[in-house]
């Protein structure tokens, strides 16, 4: 089939891939033109996933980067919009990214589609974009609008395209639902039909209860700290209840990236509106939010200032394996250290060509984990990245001026930390004083 993705960024881009991959003609449209260029010159993927790359380079051949949306929409059998739906100073979600896509797609079509909402939208947005294009788009054209959410974790989307945990599809057209089948026919995953709402509460239902039992854990964590408790036996004692499971219950600083804060300040706004506050919801964010700050509220246990002080940071992004930094716990507590007067030096083996977006000049960006740690007074992880995890704990005792290891991710065995001359201290387990 013919398909065209408004979007490039990691939705959209994944997406495309691995519908190219399936078999697929797939047309990426984005307003911008200096990304679309580079896609066309360079042939690599703008976003660090795994197994992108590679997956571009096979199937280049059914892949092309255009800002011609009225050629590419012309053509296309399906258009997916893939576009972002970033939050108001409110908490609610800006669909003016998807509305500038859909007016775009009714002046454009010239032929019967199905226009396929991938973008996390408020409940109810699928009506509105069909209502829309019923009366700005070609008369007597059938045009239809199934919602499509997706369920990517960032660091592993190649995998959860490929081999989706379900397929849901969201649609009141027999016609819509069996051209959805027909862009799904090789994707070996189980496919739900719904109506549209349903599938549009799916989602942000989905992505709320994860954040849900990440802030769960958390709390739990945090009281654990002071009762002596450690929350990775009380974990590994939880995940073994199938009813619970042990996902998403791995203590540390908070959720990040593009989707679980977003979404479940949209839901709350949402809930809101309508008169039904989700105070489990609400919970989650406030939780979340202290939690990130949570090794700054350590460090103080130590250090009254940070004034004068060599701070290390490990890890920039919200989680491994990814270059993104949306929601990231080190973009909040970096600007307190610099503020304080703490000299930062930092590592993280994607992330620091975003992070100088936001610190062109301000922090020391190293190259190495021992450039960063050595002469330091204090070292924060933030990002388990295996080569953090894999560190050889004995450098810290080794280069730091003052061996205090503040550990976001719970990143070390606390039995091999014990051998050392440093402080560890991590999220919801006995302080480790060395030896």
């Amino acid at each position: 089939m013919n398909i065209a993705i408004a979007g490039t960024g990691y939705v959209g881009f994944v997406t495309a891939v691995c519908l190219a991959e399936k078999g697929h003609m797939v047309t990426c449209v984005d307003v911008d033109k200096g990304k679309i260029e580079r896609l066309n010159k360079e042939g690599k993927a703008l976003i660090y996933e795994q197994g992108l790359d590679e997956l571009m380079q096979k199937n280049k051949h059914r892949l092309c980067y255009t800002t011609d949306y009225q050629h590419a929409y012309q053509k296309a059998d399906v258009i997916f919009i893939a576009v972002g739906t970033p939050e108001k100073k409110d908490g609610s979600a800006n669909l003016s990214y998807v509305f500038q896509v859909v007016s775009e797609i009714a002046e454009s079509v010239v032929k019967t589609c199905v226009v396929v909402v991938k973008s996390t939208v408020p409940i109810g947005t699928n009506e509105k974009i069909e209502k829309y294009l019923q009366a700005k788009g070609p008369e007597n054209m059938q045009v239809g609008v199934v919602s499509n959410p997706e369920f990517l974790a960032q660091g592993s989307a190649v995998e959860n395209t490929l081999n989706a945990s379900r397929i849901v599809i969201g649609t009141e057209e027999d016609w819509v639902k069996n051209v959805m089948l027909e862009v799904y026919y090789k994707f070996d995953a189980p496919k739900l039909i719904t109506n549209r709402r349903s599938a549009e509460m799916i989602k942000y239902a989905s992505n709320d209860f994860l954040a849900l039992k990440i802030s769960y854990i958390n709390e739990i964590a945090n009281l654990c700290e002071e009762i002596g408790a450690d929350v990775e036996d009380v974990a590994n004692g939880m995940g073994y209840d199938v009813r619970i499971g042990n996902k998403f219950l791995k203590a540390g600083i908070g959720y990040g990236g593009s989707c679980f804060p977003k979404d479940t300040k949209a839901l709350h706004w949402l809930s809101s509106f309508h008169d039904h506050e989700m105070k489990t919801v609400k919970a989650a964010i406030e939780v979340n939010e202290n939690q990130k700050l949570k090794l700054i509220k350590k460090a103080k246990k130590y250090y009254e200032s940070f004034e004068g002080l060599t701070v290390a940071i490990l890890g920039l992004t919200f989680k491994p394996e990814t270059d993104d930094l949306r929601e990231a716990p080190s973009l909040m507590s970096v600007p307190i250290l610099l503020d304080d007067g703490a000299l930062v030096k930092v590592y993280d083996p994607i992330g620091m060509d975003g992070f100088k977006k936001y610190y062109p000049d301000e922090v020391c960006y190293c190259t190495t984990i021992e450039e960063t740690i050595s002469g330091a007074d204090l070292c924060l992880i933030f990002t388990e990245w295996k080569e953090i995890r894999q560190y050889d704990i004995a450098m810290f005792a080794k280069l730091m001026r003052k061996a205090i290891v503040l550990d976001g991710r719970n990143c070390y065995n606390l039995n091999v930390v014990r051998k050392y001359s440093l402080i560890y201290e991590s999220i919801g387990r006995p302080v480790i004083y060395g030896q």
